[in-house]
C-alpha cells in the first residue's frame, strides 16, 4: 500500500490546525463580547431602566437570572450557545436565532456583492497602475485607492445616494427591492432570504433587474472600501513580479510589456489577494452596519444599529457572536484556498 506523499500530509496537517484554531478564536471573541456587555451592568437595566419601577426591574432581572454570580451567568451563556440558543431580545421579545436567520441572509448577500465590486474594480485598476508605474495614471490611481479606503462608508453611501438616486434618478434610494417585487418573491420565490436567488427562482427578469438595481449603490459604497486595498496590493505585487527572472527572460525575447502584464505577471500577484480576502470580510461586516443603515438595507447591520439604539444588549451580543463565527469560518476557508494555490503557506 502506497504511503501518503509528504506534500499531502503537510496540507492535511495545515488544514487540521487551521480548523482547530476556529474554536479558540470564537471562544475568545464570545468571552470578550460577554464581558463588554456586562461591563455596563445587566441587559435588563440597560434596556428598560427608566421605563420600569425598581420593583419591576428587580423582578425582570431575577427572572432572567442576571442577579446570579457573573461566572454562573457566563457558564450558562456558553452552554446556551453550544445548544444554538442565543437568548431572547429584550426590546421586542424575539428569539435571537430568529433575528439571525431572518436578517443574516441580507447581510451575507450585501457582503458578497461588495466583494464582487472590490474584485472587479480593484484588480484591473491595480494592473493598470502597475503597467503605468511612476507615470500619471499610476499616481492618479494611487490617490484614488487612498480615497476609496479612507472615505467613511456612510459618507460614500450618502454621496452615491445624492448623485445617482436623488439627482440622476438612476437607482432606488433605499431598500433591497420594490414592494411589488418583494410580494412576488414571497409567493413565487424560493424563500431563501437571498433576494437575488429568490428573484431568479420566480423566472421574472424584471424582478431580477429590480433586485440588482437596489443592490448597486450599497454594494458600491461598501465595495470601494476594499477595492482600494486590492488596487494597492495588485499594483505592488505586480511590480515585484514584473522584475522577476522569468519575466525578464520573456521581455528579452521581445514580448510586449502589455502581454507580460496580462499573461505572466497578474496571476502570481493575485496570491496575496486571496490571503487578504478573509481579513476584508471582517471589515465588510463592520462596514455593513453603516451601509445598511444608510440604505435601509434590512440586514444584521441595520438590526444591530436598532438594537444598539434601545440598548438591547442580548440582541447585540447574539449578532456580534454570529459575525465573529462568520469571520472565523471565512478565514479558515481562505487559508485552505491559499494553501492550494501557493504551497509555501503550509510551512
Amino acid at each position: 500500500m502506497a504511503s501518503r506523499s509528504p506534500a499531502g500530509s503537510a496540507l492535511g496537517r495545515y488544514i487540521l490546525v487551521r480548523f482547530l484554531l476556529i474554536f479558540p478564536t470564537v471562544f475568545i471573541l464570545v468571552t470578550t463580547v460577554f464581558v463588554l456587555m456586562r461591563a455596563t451592568g445587566d441587559p435588563i437595566t440597560a434596556s428598560l431602566g427608566g421605563r420600569l419601577t425598581q420593583a419591576q426591574l428587580a423582578e425582570r432581572i431575577s427572572a432572567a437570572g442576571y442577579d446570579r454570580p457573573i461566572l454562573v451567568q457566563y457558564w450558562e451563556y456558553l452552554t446556551q450557545i453550544a445548544r444554538g440558543d442565543f437568548g431572547t431580545t429584550i426590546s421586542d421579545n424575539r428569539r435571537v436565532v430568529d433575528v439571525l436567520t431572518t436578517h443574516g441572509s441580507a447581510t451575507l448577500e450585501l457582503t458578497a456583492y461588495a466583494i464582487v465590486v472590490a474584485l472587479v474594480v480593484g484588480i484591473p485598476l491595480g494592473m493598470v497602475a502597475a503597467y503605468f508605474r511612476d507615470r500619471w495614471p499610476d499616481a492618479a490611481l494611487r490617490v484614488l485607492a487612498i480615497l476609496a479606503y479612507a472615505t467613511p462608508v456612510f459618507f460614500a453611501g450618502l454621496l452615491l445616494k445624492l448623485v445617482f438616486a436623488v439627482g440622476l434618478g438612476w437607482f432606488p434610494v433605499a431598500g433591497r427591492a420594490s414592494t411589488n417585487a418583494e410580494i412576488e418573491m414571497k409567493f413565487d420565490g424560493a424563500g431563501t432570504g437571498f433576494y437575488l436567488i429568490d428573484a431568479i427562482s420566480t423566472g421574472n427578469g424584471e424582478i431580477v433587474a429590480d433586485v440588482l438595481r437596489h443592490a448597486v449603490l450599497p454594494a458600491t459604497a461598501l465595495g470601494l472600501l476594499t477595492a482600494g486595498v486590492f488596487l494597492r496590493l495588485v499594483r505592488t505585487n505586480m511590480i515585484g513580479t514584473l522584475g522577476t527572472e522569468y519575466v525578464d527572460a520573456a521581455r528579452s525575447r521581445g514580448v510586449r510589456e502589455s502581454r507580460l502584464v496580462r499573461a505572466h505577471a497578474w496571476r502570481p500577484a493575485l496570491i496575496p489577494i486571496i490571503t487578504v480576502v478573509g481579513m476584508q470580510v471582517a471589515m465588510l461586516l463592520v462596514g455593513a452596519v453603516l451601509t445598511e443603515t444608510t440604505f435601509e438595507w434590512r440586514g444584521l447591520g441595520f438590526q444591530l444599529a436598532q438594537y444598539l439604539t434601545v440598548r438591547d444588549f442580548v440582541a447585540v451580543q447574539g449578532i456580534v457572536v454570529l459575525m465573529a463565527v462568520v469571520v472565523a469560518v471565512t478565514n479558515f476557508l481562505v487559508d485552505i484556498v491559499a494553501a492550494l494555490v501557493d504551497p509555501r503557506v503550509r510551512y
